[in-house]
């Protein structure tokens, strides 16, 4: 059997039984080890000197191949093209790209030393699967290193419209680079309908839809596949995880806080597009118009950070304690806080726990290629018992779980509204949508989207 290279701009730090792991990095270790195979890239570390071997790290029939990287390669590569430019572009934030020439030399010289690192550690029938936006150009340089391999794409992150894409400079190259990988994967239909629009208008090439089938694309002198392959979770995992996490320490701690209160929950990184100061004054809304809410609701946004030495990220940091210190000594009791703003990462045990907890779960991000906290809330719910989610219908996984409640995350006063129906929404109701959406999880899991893909590629 085929080994399977897992390639990703970082390695997630797996252990066995452990909880750190989110979803994917889960889906993708248990292909790894079904297979045996490679997990390939950054280690994190940022070094002085661009290093000249890889650490290889043997578990099972795993091998962990990580290396670090140089400052100069970080600052270009990583927080320049990739963060500051790809990012908010992929996230139809055009007012947020910041464009340096020297920034995507380095982007593009960091993916070919990458696929320097991996070729001679590559087999013959080995077949690649690379991940994310940090590696568009990855496949063109192991072209250029001589590597015929199966490579496949997976982008985790919206691909944007074309005239939003346009706003990139070097668009045109990041597209060609695209279409040297063999199988492209989307969240969503309209991401991959995005995509086959550029191939369409602006290369010149053609794109031939076939019905259940990946599209067959032909553009800049290559032909290729590609397809929309929505990421799942493991949902009886996560239930047994939140059930497990009910008696821990954090959670029953809110629960002696909140008193009789009902709870309103959101989890993200803390990021500009995830919603989080149009979320923070829908809630300001919701008691501004609905005062009987007040003192009878709680609203806990748990926001780890990202990105912290960039400067739009501490912004938004900024403005997220500048919004919830200006709601809070509005609204505030001696008993009672409205919002409780958290900025610290949990284990995914408690965050289950915390979600099993809730009424609503609150999640608006302005625009998400999937959003795998909308499903892992429903997971984490008590079936006799349920939360209600309220979700944008931006987010990725508005296109599966119809169960939710869909908003649109730039009008406060519809998410307030949302927010009110959710907490008065009756147990029979909450307990139907729930039914729906939680077949629809196991339905398309993890390891369904990870074996459609495989399929494809290997094709």
């Amino acid at each position: 059997m085929s080994r399977l290279i897992i390639v990703s701009n970082r390695v997630a730090p797996i252990s066995e039984g452990g909880p750190a792991a989110g979803g994917l990095a889960v889906g993708v270790y248990d292909a790894l080890k079904e297979t045996g195979g490679m997990w390939f890239g950054w280690s994190g570390d940022v070094v002085a000197e661009p290093p000249q071997s890889i650490t290889l790290e043997e578990r099972g029939r795993v091998t962990f191949a990580t290396i670090g990287l140089a400052q100069r390669d970080y600052d270009q590569y990583y927080r320049g093209f990739s963060n500051a430019t790809l990012w908010p572009a992929f996230h139809y934030r055009p007012d947020l790209i910041q464009f340096d020439r020297d920034e995507f030399d380095g982007y593009c010289r960091v993916n070919r030393w990458l696929a320097k690192q991996l070729a001679p550690l590559l087999k013959a029938d080995d077949v690649i699967w690379v991940h994310d936006y940090h590696l568009i150009p990855f496949a063109q340089a192991l072209r250029d290193e001589g590597v015929t391999n199966r490579i496949g794409f997976f982008l985790h992150i919206p691909f944007p419209a074309t005239q939003v894409l346009l706003s990139v400079p070097r668009h045109r190259v990041l597209v060609e680079a695209l279409c040297s990988f063999d199988l492209l994967g989307f969240q969503t239909a309209p991401d991959l309908r995005a995509f086959c629009d550029y191939i369409e208008t602006q290369a010149n090439g053609s794109v031939v839809r076939i019905a259940g089938e990946p599209n067959a694309v032909s553009a800049f002198g290559k032909t290729l596949r590609a397809a929309a392959y929505p990421i799942g979770v493991y949902p009886d995992e996560i239930a047994l995880l939140a059930k497990d996490g009910e008696s821990g320490r954090e959670v029953q701690t809110v629960k002696t806080t909140l008193r009789d209160r009902k709870l309103i929950m959101s989890v993200d990184r803390l990021d500009y597009s995830k919603g989080l100061v149009e979320r923070f004054r829908a809630f300001e809304k919701l008691l501004e118009h609905q005062p009987a809410q007040r003192n009878n609701v709680s609203f806990v946004q748990i926001a780890p950070p990202t990105r912290a030495d960039m400067d739009t990220y501490r912004d938004i940091r900024l403005q997220l304690e500048a919004e919830s210190g200006r709601i809070n000594g509005r609204y505030a009791e001696l008993d009672w806080t409205p919002i409780r703003y958290i900025h610290r990462q949990y284990e995914r045990p408690v965050l289950a726990a915390l979600f099993r907890a809730s009424h609503v779960g609150f999640v608006t991000p302005l625009r998400d290629g999937m959003n795998l906290v909308a499903k892992e809330y429903v997971a984490a719910q008590d079936p006799d018992d349920p939360g209600v989610l309220v979700l944008s219908q931006f987010a990725g996984a508005a296109q599966e779980l119809n169960g939710a409640l869909i908003v649109n995350p730039l009008d406060i006063a519809g998410m307030a509204d949302a927010l009110a129906a959710a907490l008065a929404m009756p147990l029979k109701e909450r307990q139907a949508r729930y039914t729906d959406m939680f077949a629809q999880l196991r339905e398309n899991n993890v390891s369904v989207w990870r074996d459609n893909f495989m399929r494809d590629l290997q094709a």
